[in-house]
């Protein structure tokens, strides 16, 4: 929650913080699986183990010029402008013109609205005073959403569109020409989908919701596969696509095929967002490494008491909903497991957070627990309200310690 640029709907935060003081609960944070404890300690030490650590690396293409300065992980500049500390020390180079993101989800629509945004919009927002501050200074003025199929195969929802087509100051520059056979297709593409549809043809046909002062422009661009990045004294100078034919498969889905046929994009600065991946975080973990998850069945791992759930469990796919349904799920069948017996309960005297404590103080691991975290929580905000805007992340994990121990050393 407190990652997200866009302030989080307040019944998530209810959610959260109802659950973490429960009593029922433990919040036990500043502890990395795999490191500062082990899998098989975790399940010595409770009944069942959910693992639902997300997909925090993101997938390449492994094309000559990938590596150029100017060509950044869509994840990772998301990271840094929503204080991440892992990134917050990214400081990309915004000098370009032009911009060009490949991938065209959620992810990619998020990074050109940053780009594009007027600033006295986003200073009302939580994003971090070092990105306002590189951003202040941002040549950016055109930014290209790029994807290998056509308008029907896109992967971003209708409410991130319908946010790039009203920002001020900009206009949508899409090929009328990718469109008109789709209109005819309308009829027959079920709701919600047929809304998106029915908003990019109109944003394609008739130039979308008049903006006004227009100085910025953003599009998207279809059937293209990058082959190569390249570049002129060592920074990222353009993109070589090859153009692609939608081929049709059998199960009815739509295949890119490249036609030899090739074309360069001059541009400065290049965001790859292509997909997030899981990684494994413990190396008694079972894990896929094609399919970057860890293998299960409906989310039970095959080791006995332990399961999976969220991205790691399915790979990077769906909205927080589908991610919200897929926890209900593994959280019934933990239940029911329970109520059958494939769960073997524990009979120590001493288990659950009790039996890690020891582990943890003998290996130097100080622990964050829920009090503690709402310390960082209303410092940022505090932080926040006196910059006009709902909190100001900390970016650097030893503040953040220091705070939480405020009042609490031994």
């Amino acid at each position: 929650m407190r990652t997200s640029v866009k302030t989080p709907k307040k019944n998530c935060i209810n959610q959260f913080t109802t659950t973490a003081q429960s009593d029922r609960c433990t919040f036990i944070g500043n502890v990395n699986v795999g490191k500062d404890v082990k899998l098989t300690e975790l399940l010595q030490a409770y009944d069942a183990v959910i693992l639902c650590y997300g997909a925090e690396d993101d997938r390449t293409f492994g094309i000559p010029g990938e590596d150029l300065h100017g060509v950044y992980s869509a994840r990772a500049f998301v990271e840094w402008y929503n204080g991440l500390p892992v990134n917050s020390q990214l400081d990309p180079d915004l000098s370009a013109e032009t911009a060009v993101i490949l991938g065209q989800g959620n992810v990619a629509l998020d990074v050109a609205r940053i780009l594009l945004s007027p600033l006295e919009h986003l200073e009302k927002t939580d994003i971090c005073d070092h990105a306002l501050e590189l951003l202040r200074k941002s040549q950016v003025n055109t930014v290209y959403i790029m994807g290998r199929r056509g308008p029907l195969q896109v992967s971003f929802t209708i409410k991130e569109l319908r946010e790039m087509t009203k920002l001020p100051g900009c206009k949508a520059m899409f090929d009328p020409q990718d469109f008109r056979e789709i209109q005819e297709k309308l009829s027959s593409i079920p709701r919600p989908r047929k809304r998106l549809i029915e908003l990019m043809c109109k944003t394609a046909l008739d130039g979308g919701a008049a903006q006004n002062s227009r100085h910025k422009n953003w599009g998207l661009k279809f059937h293209r596969t990058p082959v190569e990045f390249l570049s002129e004294s060592g920074k990222v100078s353009g993109i070589r696509f090859e153009v692609n034919n939608l081929v049709e498969q059998s199960d009815g889905t739509f295949q890119a095929r490249g036609s030899g046929v090739y074309e360069d994009l001059p541009c400065g600065l290049v965001f790859r967002s292509i997909g997030y991946k899981s990684i494994p975080v413990d190396d008694e973990v079972p894990f896929d490494m094609r399919k970057g998850v860890i293998p299960n069945i409906n989310g039970r791992v095959i080791e006995a008491s332990l399961y999976c759930s969220g991205w790691v469990r399915n790979g990077p796919v769906g909205v927080i909903a589908t991610t919200m349904n897929d926890a209900f799920q593994t959280g019934e069948l933990v239940v029911q497991d329970l109520k059958s017996g494939n769960i073997k309960t524990k009979v120590d005297a001493v288990k659950g957070y009790e039996a890690i404590k020891s582990l943890l103080n003998s290996r130097g691991v100080r622990p964050v627990f829920f009090d503690q975290w709402r310390k960082i929580d209303q410092v940022e905000q505090q932080r926040g309200k006196e910059r006009g805007k709902p909190r100001e992340k900390i970016v650097y994990v030893h503040e953040m310690l220091n705070i939480a121990y405020e009042n609490n050393r031994s």
